[in-house]
């Protein structure tokens, strides 16, 4: 029997490919109208029964690709006046919903129950699935009104009851027993339900559509090609039968139909604004500084850097849907080497605790945590995080591998923080999805990433040589501005807090002064800052009076070079876009330091006046409050309060320009009504108008609202919001009810 179901989804499988393939093209086809009409129906039917195979074995991602396959073959047959039963319709808005609920995507879920519901409204298993969807997405009442009805129509399911029942306490109402009668034959509508509640209908036949898992599947395309044969002949080479290493895109619907080469993102700028075009390429010529630009040479690269910060892609998966694809190899030294950072461990007690604690282990006993109080038995509590070092510290946890997690990530998380946190089995950052899919490959412990990651970087620091900064003729080296004064060269201490003189002066940036040596003079001459206070020139001369060797009238104002070395860097530093002393010396570091050490610069960030200490490679161990939405930790309780009391926190808090989302109207003023007179065309206030200037923009709002609710409950739940704090100001509107 199991030989000849294998037998039948094969064959299904084949019928499926050979279907997709012809409609994918315009040949006619060959038969009657009425043939083609049977001919896409068993196509919708093949992708609706694979649905469920694939649900039932527990691949509810894949069912969801199966199920959406299907509505939009059936979208697409309605154009060609086929009409799908409405039967199936119902049943696969049904089924996808109990896939998306069985993966946390509970919004989505809700959609399609509403739409299986308007298809039928006595559907009871739409009913229970959108009363489930409702009750996690917080909205308690409405899911006790949606089950009332399921209940209804199957009262002796034990879902439904346990569902009704758990609502009824929250909502604090009573519970009761149902009557059930004897005696009664049921009829095959009124059967329990039972574990089909949860699982899709299985009446109808399936197929494997690998389809695509980004945000940017509906706008965009992506093939990848060979780089060596790309570089040489400058085409696509789609096909060629060499290694595929590099990512193609175009957009769709376009005139211009070549496909761009879309390199990989700029990771060594500390450049966080939105990516614009090269100015060079822009004009139509090539780029002066091909290899090193940080701009971007087409827009399909804008779209693709833009999701890749923020985490809501991985262009591992961007690829065509229906290319096969190379499988994706996965090493520690590729991850490391794409994301930077370490992988380490900390203990997982305080790194779970609200708000999240920071703690490695105990110098003066490994077996603890370095919790000054607590002291966690470290060696069973421990968890890998992948620690990553910038402008603030990161922590990426990466939560144990197991094989019903689901390689995509969470986009819950990457917008306002998942609530489900460990239960949710996503990947809750793009670094965790790919530890899941080499672990999955490799079978590697986190034990042996650890040890992988301290070897890499060990290689590392012997075998990659030091990146050459600035100009070509010059040295440079950056010291202590005070000891400087006085005729002594110090430099950082290797923690980058205080130089290294006796005195240990701070390590700030207005106490550092950048020196330059050339090779002509091989005298360490001080570079004053850039001017900016007027455009800078096309290029810099030097300062007259300097030149006949004198001593310069307007030192603290001149803008012209006081030595060839001063026009030398700031000609370098205009080039490559470097604006202040500031990110010259983070570029400079990073020269020095490859690997983990190049991502901090600072290891003390000041917040109200404040010094807050970041943990790094070097410092000892910490066990302060970690700020995961700000990327900052605190070593006591008064900063702690400090911080999550300042405007900074909660403009991070309130903030929705990062989201997934693209916003197309006005940020929400508060009242949540149209304006009547924007709709007869006499509103006159424009920008100003505190109503909705349309029904598309109250609708964004309310959207918007309900997005940054969730962010703040996400907040309060980690404790980054202060128990007693309900005042926050332009933001407090949130909080009140929607008339």
């Amino acid at each position: 029997n199991m030989s000849i179901l294998c037998q039948d989804r094969s064959s299904r499988w084949q019928d499926i490919q050979n279907g997709l393939q012809f409609i994918q093209s315009t040949l006619p086809y060959p038969g009657t109208q009425e043939r083609y009409e049977v001919f896409i129906q068993d196509l919708v039917k093949n992708l609706f029964g694979e649905g469920n195979d694939v649900f039932n074995e527990g691949e509810w991602m894949r069912s969801i690709e199966m199920y959406t396959e299907a509505l939009s073959i059936a979208e697409y047959a309605d154009s060609e006046d086929i009409s799908v039963p409405t039967g199936t319709l119902e049943k696969l808005y049904a089924n996808r919903a109990a896939a998306y609920l069985n993966v946390g995507l509970h919004d989505e879920a809700l959609v399609d129950c509403e739409k299986a519901l308007q298809l039928n409204e006595g559907n009871h298993r739409a009913l229970y699935r959108k009363a489930r969807a409702l009750k996690e997405m917080g909205r308690h009442k409405e899911a006790y009104e949606t089950v009332a009805k399921c209940s209804l129509a199957v009262p002796q399911d034990p879902n439904v009851i346990g569902l009704t029942q758990d609502l009824a306490k929250m909502l604090g109402l009573k519970i009761r027993k149902a009557y059930v009668r004897s005696k009664v034959r049921l009829t095959d509508h009124d059967k329990p339900m039972g574990m089909a509640l949860g699982m899709p209908d299985v009446t109808l036949l399936p197929a494997v559509v690998d389809l695509a898992k980004n945000p940017l599947a509906d706008t965009h395309e992506f093939k990848q090609a060979c780089s060596n044969c790309y570089v040489k002949t400058g085409k696509n080479m789609l096909y060629h039968k060499c290694k595929k290493d590099i990512l193609l895109g175009r957009i769709k619907n376009q005139p211009d139909k070549s496909w761009k080469l879309i390199r990989p993102r700029p990771t060594k700028s500390q450049y966080v604004g939105p990516y614009y075009i090269c100015k060079d390429v822009a004009i139509g010529e090539g780029c002066r500084y091909p290899g090193h630009c940080t701009f971007a040479y087409c827009q399909e690269e804008i779209d693709v850097w833009s999701l890749e910060r923020k985490g809501f892609i991985c262009r591992d998966f961007l690829f065509d849907p229906f290319e096969p694809t190379s499988k994706i190899n996965l090493t520690v030294p590729k991850i490391l080497q794409e994301h930077h950072g370490i992988f380490m461990f900390l203990c997982g007690v305080c790194f779970d605790h609200k708000p999240r604690i920071i703690s490695k282990t105990n110098k003066d006993n490994p077996s603890l945590c370095s919790h000054p109080v607590t002291k966690h038995a470290f060696e069973d509590q421990k968890c890998l995080v992948h620690i990553l070092r910038e402008n603030t510290v990161r922590y990426s946890k990466i939560r144990p591998y197991n094989p019903q997690n689901q390689m995509d990530i969470c986009r819950h998380e990457v917008r306002y923080g998942c609530v489900r946190e460990d239960e949710c089995f996503y990947a809750h950052s793009l670094i965790e999805l790919k530890v899941w899919m080499m672990q999955h490959q490799l079978g590697i412990t986190p034990e042996n990433i650890v040890h992988e990651a301290n070897r890499f970087w060990n290689m590392e620091q012997f075998t990659t040589p030091l990146k050459r900064f600035g100009p070509p003729n010059l040295k440079m080296q950056f010291v202590c501005g005070q000891c400087w004064r006085n005729g002594q060269v110090s430099e950082a201490d290797k923690n980058k807090k205080y130089c290294t003189a006796k005195a240990r002066h701070s390590w700030s940036k207005d106490k550092r002064v950048v020196l330059v040596s050339s090779i002509e003079r091989k005298k360490w001459t001080t570079i004053r800052p850039l001017p900016t206070k007027k455009p800078i020139p096309s290029q810099f001369e030097i300062c007259m009076h300097v030149s006949t060797g004198k001593k310069c009238q307007y030192i603290g104002n001149c803008t012209f070079a006081h030595s060839t070395e001063e026009r030398d860097l700031w000609t370098y530093m205009k080039e490559n876009n470097i604006p202040d002393m500031e990110q010259l010396y983070e570029h400079w570091l990073q020269s020095q330091k490859p690997g983990w050490s190049e991502e901090a610069s600072n290891s003390a960030i000041k917040e109200n006046g404040k010094q807050i200490h970041m943990p790094t490679d070097y410092a000892e161990e910490v066990a302060g409050n970690h700020c995961w939405l700000c990327g900052k930790n605190c070593n006591s309780d008064r900063q702690w309060q400090q911080h999550i009391t300042s405007e900074k926190h909660r403009e991070k808090v309130f903030n929705s320009e990062d989201d997934q989302n693209c916003w197309q109207y006005r940020f929400p003023t508060g009242t949540f009504r149209v304006c009547e007179r924007y709709l007869k065309g006499t509103c006159t206030e424009e920008e100003l108008c505190k109503l909705a200037h349309g029904n598309e923009e109250l609708k964004e709002w309310t959207e918007r609202r309900e997005f940054l609710l969730m962010k703040l409950a996400k907040a309060r739940k980690d404790h980054l919001i202060a128990p007693n704090d309900n005042d926050f100001g332009k933001y407090s509107f949130l909080l009140k009810d929607i008339k």
